[in-house]
Order: C-alpha cells, then sequence, then structure tokens
C-alpha cells in the first residue's frame, strides 16, 4: 500500500514545512544562539513552577530543544509538521516512554479533545497565517484548567518603533494587524495575541518579555552570562509593557473543571479530516473507523502527515 499525497481539510491554510532543513545546527548550535536559548529557558521555568500532570504536548517541538525542560509532566508528546525535525529529536531524546512523536499540522491536531493537561508553542505561531484558527485547536485539546504556554514574535518592540519613527520601516508598530516580513513568517502586536486567545477560550494569567538583549553587537561586547542575568530580570515586567521582539504568555484553558482529570494512561487519537474519535490504533497504523483513512506508525513516528486511504488504495 504507497502512502497518498499529504491530504487536509480543504479551507487548510499553508504550512511551513522545515522537513530536509538543518534548522537545529544552522540556527541553534552555529548561529550564536546562546543567550537566546538560556533566556527561553528562564521564562518557561517560571512560566511552568508549580505545574504537574500527566500529559504535556509541545506543538512545534522541532528537534526538542526545549522538550527536556517539561519535567511537571509524566508523558510529552512532541509534535512538529516536519518528520526529519522528529527524528532529529528522537535521536536527541530516545524512544523511551515518556516521550511520543507526532508529525501533524497544527491547525488539525490529531488528539481528542480535552486530552492534555498542557501545552506550549514557543517559535511557532510568527509561522502561522491564521493564528486565532491554531490557537482554538490548541484550546480544544486541552482539559479544562489546562495551562498554555505561549511565546510569540511581537511586532511591538523597540527596534521596530525607532524605525518607524525615523521613516525607516513602512508598517506601523503600534497597529493590530500582522506584519508578514517574509513569506509566513509574522510578527504580531500583544493587544492582538491575547484578544485572540481569551476569544479561543483562555485566561491570561501572566506575560513575560524576553530577548531585551538580541542585538548582535551587544552579544559580542558583553558576556552572555551577563546578558542572561539582566534578561532575567527584565522578563519580570512583562505585565507591565511588552516592547521586546519576543513574548512569553502563560494562559489557562477555561472554565475550569469542578473535579480532577481522571488519569489518561494511553494517548487517544482524532481524525485531523473528518474530526471522528477515538481512532483504532495497531502496531504499525492508527486507523478512523468513519472515513477508512489510516496513518502509518514507523520506528516510534506517528506519520499523520501522510494519510493511507483505506480500503481499496493500492
Amino acid at each position: 500500500m504507497s502512502p497518498a499525497p499529504i491530504e487536509h481539510p480543504p479551507d487548510s491554510p499553508p504550512v511551513c514545512d522545515y522537513e530536509g532543513a538543518d534548522y537545529q545546527t544552522r540556527f541553534w548550535e552555529q548561529g550564536g544562539r546562546t543567550y537566546e536559548d538560556q533566556v527561553e529557558a528562564i521564562a518557561l521555568r517560571r512560566l511552568l513552577a508549580g505545574e504537574q500532570g500527566e500529559w504535556l504536548v509541545e506543538i512545534g517541538a522541532g528537534a526538542g530543544r526545549n522538550t527536556p525542560r517539561y519535567q511537571g509532566y509524566r508523558r510529552v508528546v512532541l509534535v512538529d509538521y516536519s518528520r526529519s525535525m522528529l527524528r532529529q529529536a528522537q535521536a536527541r531524546l530516545g524512544r523511551s516512554e515518556r516521550y511520543v512523536y507526532v508529525a501533524a499540522n497544527a491547525y488539525h491536531l490529531p488528539f481528542a479533545s480535552g486530552f492534555f493537561d498542557a501545552a506550549t508553542m514557543i517559535r511557532v505561531l510568527h509561522h502561522m497565517a491564521e493564528p486565532q484558527r491554531v490557537l482554538t485547536e490548541v484550546r480544544r485539546v486541552l482539559r479544562d484548567g489546562g495551562v498554555f504556554i505561549l511565546e510569540f514574535a511581537s511586532k511591538r518592540h523597540l527596534k521596530a518603533i525607532l524605525r518607524y519613527v525615523l521613516r525607516r520601516q513602512a508598517w506601523s508598530p503600534f497597529t493590530l494587524e500582522p506584519v508578514e516580513f517574509a513569506p509566513l513568517h509574522f510578527d504580531f502586536h500583544p493587544r492582538a495575541v491575547e484578544t485572540w486567545l481569551r476569544q479561543a477560550g483562555f485566561r491570561i494569567e501572566r506575560r513575560l518579555t524576553v530577548s531585551h538583549f538580541r542585538h548582535p553587537w551587544l552579544k559580542r561586547l558583553v558576556p552572555v552570562r551577563v546578558l542572561v542575568a539582566l534578561d532575567a530580570l527584565a522578563q519580570l515586567t512583562g505585565d507591565w509593557w511588552q516592547l521586546t521582539p519576543s513574548v512569553f504568555v502563560k494562559a489557562r484553558a477555561v472554565p475550569e473543571a469542578a473535579e480532577p482529570a481522571m488519569p489518561r494512561p494511553r494517548l487517544r487519537f482524532r481524525c485531523p479530516v473528518c474530526g471522528h474519535e477515538p481512532l483504532e490504533e495497531t502496531a504499525d497504523r492508527v486507523s478512523c473507523p468513519q472515513c477508512g483513512r489510516a496513518w502509518a506508525i514507523h520506528d516510534g513516528l506517528y506519520d499523520f502527515k501522510t494519510p493511507i486511504h483505506e480500503p481499496g488504495r493500492t
């Protein structure tokens, strides 16, 4: 049985695909991003302090850079549209019971509704042509009261404001509409993102501003440990103002459940095309009993990117 072409519902927005890219090596390991990595680690540690649960889904996990930082959760599901990035994560983290690797489209997450205790989306929203739609999908897979950590690229940062005042850029950092500075690369206004979160069913609990000192000449002149220490202090102003290129938000899925969530020992899937849940799982595939589609499981990777049509497809 041969794989079918990539198939999603006809109204699915375009997706930024990192398949085969050397992003982890080129951008993070060789790109002088130690400062950014460390300040993001601090932000995640602060926002997840005291949070714990059974299942966390990491949307846009890439090569698993942040995955080991989710220590409060027993199982972590790494989701990315790129199979090659997930294979890098698998090589880095191993094929233990703690991690599940799923290639899927964030607009059509293949998970049962209300399943996860927590979700993270770091350096992902800026690739979303329809950000409110993907935030609504994240809310769907979270249980009531589940925590969501979102990072987004802000258009209202000091460099953009200065460039706008000096008339070196045409777009305004103060208006609410997104700016697409490259194909499928968007900056968003913080107030717009918070509005989308509330409309999707989240309550915002905390904000942190991150990467205050991202400028290349600062990173050349000042030791990384000093910049990280200064950024750690400056992050705490996030609830007062957001003037950095990166903003972290902690949100809570509402309404909160009156009773604690029941244990969920097995991951429950949903058909990303017809929406039926749960799906049926065997050793080598996950199948939808309603529409007849199936998705392969190979070498520990659930591949919801390429469906296998059944019955009758050869």
